[in-house]
């Protein structure tokens, strides 16, 4: 799954490929491992912060991924 990166110094706006699809949609988990994807080369994987991250279209992920509290 492409994310794209919100607020990431010079890489803003990147996709990032998300390698851990399980952390994704983890409440508890603030981070995800994904790698960016740009350029020929393939790209080492990083932790991103999950509020850095949203859809390719803008929209912001869904909040039951982010906040283990969402059901409050």
């Amino acid at each position: 799954m492409f994310l794209k990166l919100t607020q990431h110094g010079e890489a803003n706006g990147s996709l990032v490929e998300v390698l851990d699809f399980k952390a994704l949609i983890d409440p508890f988990a603030t981070t995800v491992e994904a790698r960016i994807h740009g350029g020929e080369e393939l790209q080492d994987p990083h932790h991103f912060e999950k509020a850095e991250l949203s859809f390719p279209s803008g929209e912001a992920l869904p909040r039951c991924w982010i906040d283990s509290h969402y059901r409050d």
